[in-house]
């Protein structure tokens, strides 16, 4: 199944609704239980010449392993992420990135992924621990933020 960016979404990496976003469209793997997502990064993400920058790489795999989310209905958070960067990720080069579940317990869940080339080679490897959270408390708490920061704007106006 097809993971289309949710238009009313202003993530970075998924939402359809961030004009600035990646728009990433992932796949759905339900047999394998693995999200998917096939890829070729312009140089508006580039970091060296000619590689995709770090800090994009590391989205792609926290991206992937959020949709991992999907398998279970939960609605958790990243807590912790760890990259390895292996070999750069070229610009316009066609990638892979795959995620999949390793562990649950409790709350945590682990996960892992792997952004390869078309030759199969990795290289990223990510490694995370997602937390679920209770969607109305969190829904509580951005409200109340955004009530905290629209003081704080009025009151310098």
């Amino acid at each position: 199944m097809q993971l289309q960016p949710n238009p009313a979404n202003h993530c970075f990496g998924c939402g359809g609704a961030n004009s600035r976003g990646m728009k990433l469209l992932f796949e759905q793997d339900d047999a394998a239980q693995r999200i998917r997502g096939t890829f070729k990064l312009g140089s508006e993400y580039q970091g060296g010449a000619g590689f995709v920058h770090g800090g994009i790489v590391a989205t792609l795999l926290d991206e992937v392993m959020a949709k991992v989310n999907r398998f279970q209905g939960d609605h958790a958070v990243t807590a912790m992420l760890n990259v390895e960067y292996l070999k750069p990720v070229p610009v316009g080069g066609e990638i892979v990135v795959e995620g999949w579940e390793v562990e649950r317990e409790g709350r945590s869940r682990v996960r892992e992924a792997e952004i390869r080339n078309t030759s199969g080679a990795v290289l990223a490897r990510g490694k995370a621990r997602f937390v679920e959270v209770d969607r109305a408390r969190l829904q509580s708490d951005i409200a109340a933020a955004r009530q905290a920061a629209e003081k704080l704007t009025a009151g310098k106006s």
